[in-house]
């Protein structure tokens, strides 16, 4: 469908008799990773509610999807504002798990090291790895790309393919602009380097997350009225556009000072930055609600 007009609409409540199906992005749309935006999971709830649509959850989180419900129920978003989740590192345990008995390199935080649980492989020093698994930043609340830039430099010179669990450069936690593991994976194919990158803006993502609303909707199921919802321009929009999917954008997130107060984005600077990313969405809002 093509954009409305205008661009800027009050609400989900808009455009959701015209959709049986949503992939919502989740940090940045449903949390800011401190705190939870109540009026966007109440406009999910509603929408499964009065529409009897489904919603997927559709996350570049470098985790297993458990982790990320048991985040969620931490930051009190009610299970019925969703049906399922699937992670990038979801996708990534698949594409490791299909290579047994390699030697596996991390690079991110403990807290990702569950993505490895059950599968048939080794974690190891970087003299013995045959892969790399880059989640994130060691500690991204001080480190930068640049501090992993010789460590990198040494795997190129090795040959070592890289797998991005999660290909977002940047997320906000709370006011700040965190690191993520697409930043090093940028670098890494900057040194030339080989990258694979499974979660959004990239196909094998997609895939697993509309397979899964299927698999809930059965005959009901029609990937020509699945919604997605984000607001990064390089993966969601970007992602839900090479699907050929509906957009609705949330201006308010990571991309909220490029259009003027947050609250009251300039449409004519949205439309602008979308044409200028050739892109596209049918519609925008500066935050989900209904």
């Amino acid at each position: 469908m093509n954009a409305i007009a205008p661009l800027l609409v009050p609400g989900l409540r808009t455009l959701a008799q015209d959709y049986t199906g949503i992939l919502s992005d989740v940090w940045g749309v449903l949390h800011n990773g401190i705190k939870a935006f109540g009026p966007a999971h109440e406009a999910l709830s509603r929408y499964r509610a009065e529409t009897g649509g489904c919603v997927i959850l559709i996350t570049n989180a470098p985790r297993p999807a458990a982790q990320i419900h048991e985040q969620l129920a931490n930051f009190a978003i009610p299970r019925d504002s969703y049906d399922d989740i699937v992670t990038s590192g979801d996708v990534t345990r698949a594409m490791i798990a299909a290579r047994p008995g390699t030697g596996v390199l991390h690079i991110g935080a403990d807290r990702d090291v569950p993505i490895y649980d059950g599968l048939d492989i080794r974690l190891t020093s970087e003299d013995e790895a045959a892969l790399i698994s880059c989640t994130g930043l060691f500690d991204d609340e001080v480190e930068t790309p640049d501090d992993y830039r010789d460590q990198l430099t040494r795997l190129v010179r090795r040959g070592l393919p890289m797998v991005c669990a999660n290909p977002d450069i940047v997320v906000e936690r709370g006011e700040k602009l965190i690191w993520c593991a697409g930043a090093l994976a940028r670098l890494y194919e900057d040194l030339g380097g080989t990258v694979h990158l499974l979660g959004k803006p990239h196909a094998p993502i997609y895939d697993a997350a509309l397979a899964r609303m299927a698999d809930l909707q059965g005959d009901r199921f029609n990937r020509d009225t699945v919604l997605a919802i984000g607001d990064g321009l390089p993966t969601d929009i970007r992602g839900a556009d090479s699907q050929d999917l509906d957009v609705l954008f949330v201006t308010a997130g990571i991309h909220a000072a490029d259009f003027g107060p947050s609250d009251t984005p300039d449409e004519a600077l949205i439309r602008r930055r979308l044409a200028e990313e050739g892109l596209s969405a049918r519609a925008a809002v500066p935050r989900l609600c209904w």
